[in-house]
């Protein structure tokens, strides 16, 4: 019996049908080849191969099995696997498909452009503009087939789908237990208090948007559409800062007074935040940019219980403020 060829070692978040369809493709293993090292009818294999070949129609998908048999499969493997760490994958994803998970969210891809953007329904006539996503990020959700191509053209737009917001509520699972493993970013807890209790927010909801949606006695809501979209301005700035930037920056680096970014994202974020002062940037790139719920902010900050989402509004009132005095020039992306 002849022992199985060596596969190349793929990066985890591949499904395992890309990569038998890479090996039949790129590698040129026969079907009934890799069905007997899976232990599977070779029918089986046939069919996962041919429903991948069909999905080469998406231009996202396209793309990462280009990249994956280039990188994979050819003479000379692309060295820069080390930016694919998991933990920095799952992060980016959590990001994103936060946003894709909105009421009303669709990701804008297009063909010329490295980057695309999440936008959703906004007060007014123009659509909010929710997040930015590097390509390569775009090229894995949509071989999983967390998102889906409802328009294809000039501009590709894409969907969240049902085993996107699965994949999300495992992230935000992995995302909560990393967080009660490790409090290092606030004054320790107290022995024996009760574990801390969950955002009052879903999934692919934020901060922002649950606090605008709550309304006082008198019937008005507490954060009012110019507010939220100060925040939004600033978390998009900080998502291409955050690309922008090396796997080893931390966010951090943002409260620190320092010298003039190289990176205009990140000059604006800067700018910003010292707009704002100490403890109101805090609560604001935390809530806002973190995505971090108004209770464990209180909490990593040493605050008192319910106070945060007054001092964020002052935040709020004090980014917008800001942004109006920006000219043409500083305005976000489109």
């Amino acid at each position: 019996m002849t022992e199985p060829s060596e596969e190349p070692r793929l990066p985890e978040w591949v499904p395992d049908v890309a990569g038998r369809y890479l090996m039949h493709t790129e590698a040129g293993r026969p079907i009934r080849e890799i069905a007997r090292d899976l232990g599977c009818h070779a029918s089986t294999v046939l069919r996962q191969i041919r429903r991948v070949e069909t999905r080469r129609d998406d231009p996202l998908v396209d793309e990462a099995l280009r990249r994956i048999g280039d990188r994979h499969f050819g003479q000379a493997p692309d060295a820069d696997d080390k930016t694919e760490a998991r933990a920095r994958l799952d992060d980016n994803l959590l990001r994103v498909l936060r946003r894709m998970a909105e009421s009303g969210a669709v990701l804008a891809f297009a063909a010329e452009m490295e980057k695309g953007v999440v936008v959703r329904d906004g007060p007014g006539e123009a659509p909010a503009r929710t997040a930015v996503v590097d390509r390569a990020l775009a090229q894995v959700m949509a071989l999983n087939e967390w998102i889906d191509c409802q328009t294809q053209g000039r501009v590709s737009r894409y969907v969240i789908t049902p085993a996107g917001r699965a994949e999300l509520g495992r992230l935000v699972a992995r995302g909560e237990n990393r967080a009660r493993a490790a409090h290092s970013d606030g004054p320790p807890l107290n022995r024996g208090a009760a574990p801390a209790r969950r955002p009052h927010f879903a999934p692919g909801d934020s901060p922002l948007a649950a606090l605008a949606r709550r309304k006082d006695r008198d019937g008005r809501v507490f954060l009012s559409d110019d507010l939220v979209s100060a925040g939004e301005r600033l978390r998009e700035d900080f998502e291409l800062a955050q690309m922008n930037a090396g796997p080893d920056a931390g966010w951090r680096r943002f409260l620190r007074p320092g010298g003039p970014s190289t990176d205009a994202a990140e000059a604006r974020i800067i700018a910003a935040l010292g707009a704002l002062g100490p403890g109101l940037a805090d609560v604001a790139l935390r809530c806002c940019c973190l995505l971090e719920g108004l209770e464990i902010a209180e909490r990593r900050m040493g605050w008192s219980a319910r106070s945060g989402k007054i001092v964020l509004r002052i935040a709020l009132t004090q980014l917008r403020r800001h942004y109006a005095g920006l000219g043409e020039a500083d305005r976000m992306i489109g």
